[in-house]
């Protein structure tokens, strides 16, 4: 098998486009017997959002790598037997339970960080430990209550206790039950191997440094900061001792590091072609995605509806390793509905109608209408492609 370029100082744009979507799990065979748990661990982060139009994010991310998995497969593999737990890493993210030392620096930075508007009488917080140790795990609702009466922020007493508690790592979200966050301590929730925060600031940030630069497979510090949040001073401070080694990509103007094992083979195989999250780390970057695929891509759900150019929950598809249009869908009754769909060229006709058909048949909808082309001459092509 052919190398990269030794010592892998220099590689075209279309070689870190290769190495990226294979670190991504979009290029070669999927990991079909580690399934939705090896998803997980090799993307170490798995972004977690309200918006559900197909399914919720988190469901979306090991679909497009592995196909139709089961919807129920999914959350259990989540889930169950201590797999995984929930912090905030890019955001509101599902992790591998082997992370929970890694994030020792956050949650020490949590506790002497001031509490913002949110103040708690004495003994609020306890109360919270002491009911979840006698009953656990509970939802916030099943601790007393996760509202008061007024907006949406005003959070309970023991909402804002379990929260802190969370954020401190004294409790632990295990899973979302009807997308609620349901709560155990971490002494009971963590293994006892894992349950520790005996790794200093730089150890913690040099392993997430090494394992978003290993998810990514190249990128630049922007890249690889933002994967799991960290500043830009954080990743300076340990790239050198991370694993990573510097490379630079032509017609990238920043300078890039790249895992070593990604370099030491061309990256070949079969190209996935499906429909991407918004939150899908492969594009969750809205720069990097600019930069590796020539994509411009914005999620519009908080857009007022009248300035929107593709829709609400428009999904990339990804064919061939590109980035070819680009789809809004909706699902009514048996049907999902591609309300608007925008197609780079006619050669994104047939991909599009295969990432359809597909992501209908595994949210359980028997057929497929379109309502708006971008590109009206490619309507009746797209709508034949589909039957």
């Amino acid at each position: 098998m052919t190398s990269l370029p030794s010592p892998a100082i220099d590689l075209s744009a279309d070689e870190a486009r290769r190495i990226a979507l294979r670190a991504q799990g979009f290029l070669g065979a999927p990991d079909r017997r580690s399934g939705v748990r090896g998803v997980l661990r090799h993307l170490g982060a798995v972004q977690l959002d309200t918006i559900s139009v197909l399914a919720r994010s988190h469901e979306l991310i090991p679909y497009a790598r592995l196909g139709a998995v089961g919807r129920d497969t999914v959350e259990a593999a989540y889930w169950t037997e201590t797999h995984a737990f929930e912090y905030w890493s890019h955001a509101a993210c599902i992790l591998p339970i082997e992370e929970w030392p890694h994030f020792a620096f956050r949650r020490r930075a949590y506790r002497t960080r001031p509490h913002w508007h949110h103040d708690l009488p004495s003994g609020a917080y306890d109360q919270v430990i002491k009911q979840l140790r006698a009953e656990g795990p509970l939802t916030a609702t099943e601790l007393g209550g996760a509202k008061n009466k007024g907006e949406w922020w005003d959070w309970s007493e023991s909402k804002i206790a379990v929260e802190r508690a969370l954020m401190y790592g004294e409790v632990v979200c295990t899973e979302r039950r009807s997308w609620k966050r349901v709560y155990d301590l971490a002494e009971r929730a963590v293994p006892d191997a894992l349950l520790h925060d005996d790794l200093d600031d730089a150890e913690c940030l040099r392993r997430l440094v090494r394992l978003a630069g290993e998810a990514l497979g190249v990128g630049t510090r922007a890249d690889i900061a933002d994967y799991h949040r960290l500043k830009g001073e954080q990743f300076d401070a340990v790239v050198a001792d991370s694993g990573l080694v510097p490379v630079t990509v032509r017609g990238w103007d920043k300078s890039a590091w790249a895992d070593p094992k990604a370099l030491e083979t061309t990256p070949r195989g079969r190209h996935r072609t499906t429909l991407l999250s918004p939150f899908d780390s492969l594009i969750w970057e809205r720069a990097r995605t600019e930069r590796i695929f020539g994509f411009t891509h914005r999620l519009e759900a908080y857009v007022p509806k009248p300035k929107r150019i593709h829709g609400y929950f428009a999904m990339p598809l990804l064919a061939g390793g590109r980035l070819l249009g680009r789809v809004d869908p909706a699902r009514e009754g048996s049907t999902l509905v591609a309300r608007q769909v925008s197609l780079d060229s006619p050669k994104a006709v047939a991909p599009m109608a295969q990432a359809l058909r597909e992501a209908a048949t595994w949210v359980g909808c028997d057929a497929v209408r379109v309502e708006r082309v971008d590109r009206p001459e490619l309507t009746a092509d797209l709508v034949r492609a589909l039957t």
